[in-house]
């Protein structure tokens, strides 16, 4: 006996056709809201909205992450990883409407590198011909030259912005730690230099850390800004659609405990790329995408990334098709409490 049939068994057949042939198959229907069945707009007995406007900002900031320091052209061929490979891919998608660049620069090698006159390189020529534009880079020092360089980098004015990463933790193959005094120091360098530091959280814990050492330690300003970045190895796991719902709500409502007006960025990150850049639109969030995070463009096929206007332009039309509008690089500084100009236009009177 199949399935359907076994489970016809349970029903008592002779109660129910008593019922049809006394009845048929008549709906119960008596509609007190008349003369309308159903009014979407308000009820005939309570001054209630039925249904009210869910609470999503109509508006969605879209930053784009160049090219970080993970990923090789073995990985993905199409990688920017010269100067003018990571300032053209920044420009297609400023042209293609990002308000937000975000920048790291290699080295010769190809490997992540804290280099002033490289990041000038790329920012620079970019800053003149669209000022309108905010950029933020990541300034992470692996050696002692590097952490000499850190705060004359800051002084070239190139960032609005700067991530500080409150991480401990394997990414890949590699250990990715930032100790106490290396989280609240450079905290401290970005806003005493009057720049937006941005609380970058990869896990639980590291959300934790942003509360003791950045927030209830008084070290960072409101309006507080966070990327998360989860879906990568070592980060917290989303390795199917269960794990990556349940993880990126379980991140959003640690934050919102602790900073219940947060301005989070979720970045596409690893395999759940476009899916969890969609889910965080759809829970009224911000996204950053780009080939820093991932080399994906989803996380049931192999296909890779062939830019990251490419992406940056799927990724703006999702946001549309839910309604929601691209940020002005203008409202993007209103929202963070940043000057509308950036300093280095104030330093260079533009």
């Amino acid at each position: 006996m199949d399935e359907h049939n076994k489970s016809n068994d349970k029903v008592k057949w002779d109660h129910v056709n008593k019922w049809i042939q006394r009845e048929g198959l008549i709906t119960k229907w008596k509609a007190y809201g008349m003369p309308e069945a159903q009014d979407p707009f308000s009820s005939r007995f309570v001054d209630v909205a039925p249904m009210p406007i869910w609470d999503i900002p109509p508006k969605i900031m879209i930053s784009t992450a160049i090219t970080g320091a993970f990923f090789s052209k073995r990985s993905n061929p199409n990688q920017p990883i010269t100067p003018d490979e990571i300032r053209q891919s920044a420009e297609e998608c400023i042209l293609a409407g990002a308000p937000n660049i975000h920048i790291h620069v290699r080295d010769d090698s190809g490997y992540n590198v804290l280099d002033a006159d490289r990041f000038r390189q790329v920012i620079e020529p970019l800053r003149k011909k669209y000022p309108e534009v905010t950029f933020d880079g990541c300034l992470v020092a692996v050696n002692q030259e590097e952490s000499d360089a850190m705060a004359p980098t800051m002084d070239t004015m190139l960032f609005d912005a700067l991530p500080v990463n409150t991480t401990a933790l394997c990414c890949g193959d590699s250990m990715f730690f930032k100790a106490p005094h290396v989280v609240i120091g450079k905290a401290k360098l970005v806003e005493s230099r009057g720049l937006k530091p941005l609380i970058a959280v990869y896990t639980d814990g590291d959300i934790d850390n942003a509360r003791r050492f950045l927030i209830e330690s008084g070290v960072v300003s409101k309006p507080y800004s966070w990327l998360v970045l989860p879906a990568m190895p070592g980060c917290s796991p989303m390795h199917n659609p269960k794990q990556m719902i349940e993880g990126l709500m379980r991140m959003v409502n640690s934050i919102r405990d602790i900073d219940p007006e947060a301005f989070i960025v979720v970045c596409a990150a690893g395999r759940a790329s476009t899916y969890l850049a969609t889910l965080a639109i759809l829970m009224g969030l911000h996204v950053r995408i780009g080939m820093e995070d991932t080399v994906w463009p989803y996380p049931h096929k192999d296909e890779i990334i062939t830019s990251n206007a490419e992406q940056f332009k799927r990724i703006k039309l999702i946001a549309e098709l839910h309604g929601r509008e691209l940020m002005t690089p203008s409202e993007y500084r209103v929202s963070q409490g940043m000057p509308s100009k950036s300093r280095y236009q104030e330093l260079h009177n533009a």
